[in-house]
């Protein structure tokens, strides 16, 4: 086998293959450990007025962060597989998103109206 060859199919599995070096994984890591202290910071130190401003900044970061983790340390970008990885992590998240706000329209309407009807409301029930 010429040394043509064999550094063509070297460079062909270093590119299917790459794992990340210790430089990306350590940004990963730092990235996520920041991506922790900040939502933990905001809820232990009541740092924003409103819990619901809160709740939307800490599932905002938790968003981040699922990228972070999935560019970092799962080496997910548009090239891997051909793109059905990519494609899949869509779908999937479609699905996700889909579930999250359907449960959460559910129990919303839920409570809304299982609530005790008001004396005025029953004075009118048949």
């Amino acid at each position: 086998m010429s040394t043509h060859q064999n550094n063509h199919q070297h460079d062909h599995h270093h590119d299917s293959h790459d794992h990340g070096s210790l430089k990306s994984y350590l940004t990963g890591f730092i990235l996520s450990v920041i991506l922790t202290a900040i939502p933990f910071w905001l809820v232990m130190g009541k740092v924003l007025p409103s819990a619901s401003t809160t709740a939307l900044v800490v599932l905002g970061l938790g968003a981040v962060q699922i990228v972070v983790h999935m560019v970092y340390f799962l080496h997910m970008n548009t090239r891997s597989e051909g793109g059905w990885s990519m494609l899949a992590l869509i779908f999937t998240s479609t699905l996700v998103v889909i579930t999250l706000a359907g449960s959460l329209w559910v129990m919303f309407h839920l409570n809304h109206n299982m609530m005790p009807p008001s004396s005025h409301e029953m004075r009118n029930l048949p």
